[in-house]
Formats: C-alpha cells, structure tokens, sequence
C-alpha cells in the first residue's frame, strides 16, 4: 500500500504549492469536546480537495506547465467509506473533479484523526457490461466470509428520459470485494423490486445462512415517493446479488428529522445490546434539504426489530460545517470501533469536506437505550422533559 509523497521542488512556480500542501498534511488536529458529551469533534477536516496530491493535478514538468498551472481540478473531498487495515485508519475517499465525475481513492492515517495520505493513484474500478456513468458513497465492511466488500451507488442516464432532459438518472448498488484491498472483483449490480437503490451495505455476518443487506428503496433518482426508509433484504450468493423481497425496518416519519427520507449509513456495529446502527435523515426547509445523522439499535438475533432509537438527531452541522456545495448537509457512510471501545465516525459536510468524530461505543449504547424516543407530538415531547425534570428534583441544588 504505497502512500503518494510530495516531491521536492526548487526553483519552479509550483515550489510554494509543494510546501503548503506539505504542511496541510502534516497538520495535527485539535480535539473540540462537544458540550453534549456525546462525541469529540475536531478542529480541522481531516481529507479536502486541496489534499489530493499534487502529481494528480499538476504537470511538474517546468518545461511543459512553465506558469504551474493547476491541469486538472478538484472540487470535493468527502462521504468516505472506512476500515482499519494492517493497523491503518483507511478511507475510501469519494473524490470529485471539478468536471463533476466522481472517483474513489484510499486514505490512510497512522492515527485516525490527522495526517491522511493518499495512496498513490485513485482506484480503478472494474466496470460491468454497462460502465458506471458515476460512482460514489462507497461503504466498505469485512464480512464473516473474509471479504472486505465495497457497495457504492453507480448512476447511469436513464434511457426512458423524455428527449432534452439531460439529468434524469437511475441509481443503484454496484459492488465490489476483495481480500487485500488492492485487487478488486467486480460483481454483478444488486437486482431487487425497487426502481432505484441508494446507500446500501452489507450486515457483516451471515443470516441463517444469507447475506443480509441494507437498502434504500426509492422510485425516482431524487424522489423516494412510495418507497423509503431503511430496508432490508436477503441475497443467498453475491455473486449473484438478488433480493426478492425487502422490509422495512425503519421507516420515514411525518414531523421528524427523517421525515422526507433516511438511509443506512455504515454497516452496523455489533454490541451486547444489540447492532449499533448510523443513518442519515432528511427533512424539508425553506431553505432546502436539511441532512443530519442519527441513532438505532436492532435486535441481536432479530436485526429487523430495532429495540431503541433516541428521539431526534445525533449530530446536525454546525456553523463551520453547513456551507459547501450543498449547503446544510451532514453525512456518513463509514465508521471504525477500535478493540478499546472507541469510535471513528468519518462523516461529511455539505458534499465538500471529511471530518471526524471520536466517542465510545458504551457512550453511544448508554445514548440509545437511556433516551426517550420521540412521541411525534409536541405534547410528546414536552412529557418527555417534564419527566426529566421530576426525575431530577432532588439534584435541583447542583444547579
């Protein structure tokens, strides 16, 4: 796993590019304890545009880029899957081009929270009888079978589109797995009942015998219409990935931060409570979509009964984290829980920057079971605080 290195450049237009980015590498992080005790920020995005390595962007040859000029651009630097490997943070990196085109390229930190370097050329991704048009959002998870398997969504134009419309699309789960994460086997696009697929991923163990997979079933390219929520759905070989029949496990609801549609981030965490589950929902605004991050807990040995969800999100961008190229958006399809307990939640800001947070998987347990989940009411909710306030009578004095 070769990590791309900025040369050495003397002399040359580009010298003070080569030291910035060096140092942007190089860059330590500072942890920001959230007042909510329920996870620590940190100062800096951890992977941006500007991260990518400059032999990606630039011709070094002075001879030929005499003015050392950027040839080709980046725009966007976010939604990475993640892994730990050979003792490594690695981030599959959804990169985007200032053309619009995105690619996926690993990411690797000694620590998890600073110093990401690029490997040193972006993935090739192998491609099916019909090449991926645009391919993104990858969630990669070491399953039971000893592959590490990559679903990502893969978007081609969609042929029944009225003549003129240039951006109608049909989305779906393409899929990749391998077993060093150099060499790559592409399988067969996931086959279900739903028009289009978005943010599927693997649960990392075999259920009675079958693969078990997250979906995201909806009947357009932006619009969920009649389908939604989280599903979940059976393949018996993925190399031949057929779900015939898919459950909703949880659902969209009127009023809430997932009222317009959610999806599965992640695969799931294993924990004696029960599977850790991170998801993204989406609600109207006058200002347009707003994406925010939240909580449930499945069932062991029932993973389609979620047994605990807090009302509400977990976490919403904040200030330094709503602006981008679209705005008020938070999202994550990939975390690490070390073998200590701690969490890495590799999320993005508005479709432009990776972030990340650390907590604990007893903080996040402690989180979904002692909560109150949401009553949708606004009398539902204020019982929810009056019961809170009567429990804390006694230590009134603290305050």
């Amino acid at each position: 796993m070769k990590k791309t290195t900025t040369p050495a450049i003397l002399n040359h237009p580009l010298e003070n590019i080569v030291e910035a980015h060096r140092n942007l590498i190089d860059r330590k992080n500072i942890p920001q304890a959230h007042p909510s005790g329920l996870f620590t920020k940190y100062r800096y995005p951890i992977v941006t545009a500007e991260h990518a390595p400059l032999n990606w962007r630039y011709d070094l040859n002075p001879e030929t880029n005499p003015h050392g000029l950027e040839r080709i651009g980046i725009n966007a630097a976010f939604n990475p899957g993640a892994i730990k490997w050979n003792d490594k943070y690695v981030l599959c990196v959804r990169v985007e081009g200032k053309d619009r085109k995105s690619f996926f390229a690993f990411a690797e930190s000694e620590n998890g929270v600073d110093n990401f370097r690029f490997w040193d050329a972006p993935l090739i991704l192998p491609q099916n009888e019909i090449p991926d048009v645009n391919a993104y959002d990858m969630r990669l998870t070491l399953h039971e079978d000893g592959f590490v398997y990559g679903i990502f969504c893969t978007e081609r134009k969609d042929p029944n589109a009225p003549e003129g419309d240039t951006s109608a699309a049909i989305a779906n789960a393409g899929i990749i797995r391998s077993k060093d994460l150099m060499n790559w086997e592409r399988l067969p696009d996931l086959k279900s009942p739903s028009n289009q697929q978005r943010n599927v991923t693997i649960h990392p163990e075999f259920v009675d015998g079958k693969y078990a997979l997250y979906t995201r079933p909806q009947d357009g390219f932006i619009s969920t219409g009649k389908g939604g929520g989280i599903g979940l759905g059976y393949v018996k070989d993925m190399k031949f990935p057929i779900i015939e029949e898919e459950f909703i496990i949880n659902q969209k609801e009127y009023h809430t931060v997932y009222e317009l549609k959610n999806g599965q981030g992640p695969s799931p965490i294993k924990t004696d409570e029960g599977w850790l589950h991170l998801a993204h929902g989406v609600r109207n605004t006058a200002a347009g979509l707003r994406y925010v991050l939240y909580l449930f807990i499945t069932d062991l040995n029932d993973i389609q009964k979620v047994k605990h969800q807090p009302a509400g999100y977990f976490m919403a961008p904040d200030e330094t984290e709503i602006i981008g190229d679209v705005g008020n958006v938070l999202f994550a399809n990939g975390w690490i829980v070390d073998s200590d307990g701690k969490v890495f939640i590799y999320y993005a800001s508005s479709d432009t920057r990776t972030h990340v947070a650390t907590t604990t998987l007893d903080i996040l347990v402690d989180y979904c079971i002692h909560s109150p989940k949401d009553k949708f009411t606004t009398s539902g909710s204020v019982n929810n605080i009056m019961q809170l306030i009567d429990k804390n009578l006694k230590f009134d004095k603290l305050l």
